[in-house]
């Protein structure tokens, strides 16, 4: 007789799909990596900044001892930079590491997790990880409806996360009606404020939720470095909280959770402005070249405040996986989202000019095949 081992829980989750390495997609279509344009996890185009090539350089020279478990030098460089005590402050690896630290530091079993349709795949996984209950609101605009979002917190509530901008649609909040739902949400809800694309923002809607910390004790922002910072690959991410959040998940998290490359990486990263700018001015400049060309093929699209759109290839529920496919056999890959409820789009990440132009040019073969 086989037994099912685990919680049914757990056994209920769909694993998380990643989008596909180039080196696979060049042994299954049999293309050449290095003709492969990959523009499906939002990394930036850009790569490692040389600053943090020449940090990791220094610290390989001390790779046969554990990373400092504290992260001193990083929670120093992170606490001047946001204007807040170090203890205010945790490390994960990758902000992914902090979305998951936090549900399992705040809510308890049964209890009840609220987020937005259409929001990132890893708050469904760290709700159904825990066996707590979903409370998913739908959405507005492909976006938060913070209003529900609110109405939604019943007395077992004890986390809400938001993603701003939000992956995978690109829809931005801005700080007012940010700030409003704060004031609403009862002071035993932790509120997650995920903002791994707040570099990509422009000027004007720019804000500093760090700020808020200070005057909110349920409020936690996560940041991470794997997409403005070019450091994906190395997994950084970190939260600011006030310390009544940060002590309960600092018991819980792993010990050099994140490694030492990756936080001397950080601290050099952090710090390189000239490349901030450079990702900022490609990622503008990338977004009006793909808009302009979905408004030419009289695509829909959702207007983004990330380093992605979120673009409609069809109307029936295959057409995203159909182009997707037709897509990867011209050696480019992008992001299906069928697994968000949004089976008709595909995400399509911001890269250097000529990878967008592939892009567009690949686009357009396979749109006129769909159609034939």
């Amino acid at each position: 007789m086989s037994k099912n081992f685990g919680p049914e829980y757990v056994r209920a989750i769909a694993p998380y799909q990643a989008g596909k390495p180039i080196s696979e997609v060049a042994r299954e279509f049999g293309l050449d990596e290095a003709s492969i344009v990959k523009l499906a996890s939002n990394e930036n185009p850009f790569g490692v900044p040389e600053s943090a090539k020449a940090a990791m350089a220094a610290a390989a020279a001390d790779l046969g001892r554990y990373p400092d478990a504290n992260g001193f030098e990083l929670k120093a460089a992170l606490a001047e930079r946001y204007d807040v005590p170090a203890d205010w402050i945790t490390l994960g690896n990758g902000s992914n590491d902090i979305l998951e630290i936090a549900a399992h530091a705040f809510v308890e079993k049964g209890q009840a997790i609220v987020y937005s349709q259409y929001s990132f795949a890893v708050y469904a996984l760290a709700t159904q990880g825990l066996g707590a209950r979903a409370i998913v609101v739908p959405a507005k605009d492909y976006g938060h409806d913070l209003d529900a979002m609110a109405a939604a917190i019943d007395a077992d509530t004890r986390l809400v996360f938001i993603a701003n901008p939000n992956n995978p649609t690109g829809t931005f909040i801005g700080a007012a009606d940010i700030e409003a739902f704060l004031k609403k949400v009862p002071v035993s809800v932790v509120v997650v404020l995920d903002e791994a694309y707040n570099e990509y923002l422009s000027p004007e809607n720019q804000y500093e939720s760090a700020a808020w910390v200070k005057q909110y004790p349920n409020l936690l922002v996560s940041r991470t470095f794997s997409k403005a910072y070019g450091l994906a690959g190395l997994r950084v991410g970190f939260a600011i909280a006030q310390p009544a959040l940060t002590d309960l998940m600092n018991r819980i998290r792993q010990p050099f959770n994140v490694n030492s490359l990756a936080q001397a990486a950080a601290v050099a990263a952090l710090n390189d402005k000239e490349f901030l700018e450079q990702g900022a001015r490609n990622n503008a400049a990338g977004y009006q070249q793909f808009v302009e060309a979905f408004e030419q093929m009289g695509l829909e699209y959702v207007p983004s405040y990330g380093n992605f759109v979120l673009v409609k290839v069809g109307k029936d529920l295959a057409a995203g996986a159909r182009v997707n496919l037709a897509l990867l056999k011209q050696g480019v890959i992008v992001r299906p989202v069928g697994n968000y409820g949004l089976p008709e789009w595909l995400r399509i990440s911001i890269g250097l000019p000529q990878e967008n132009a592939i892009l567009i040019s690949a686009l357009q073969k396979a749109l006129a095949s769909d159609r034939e």
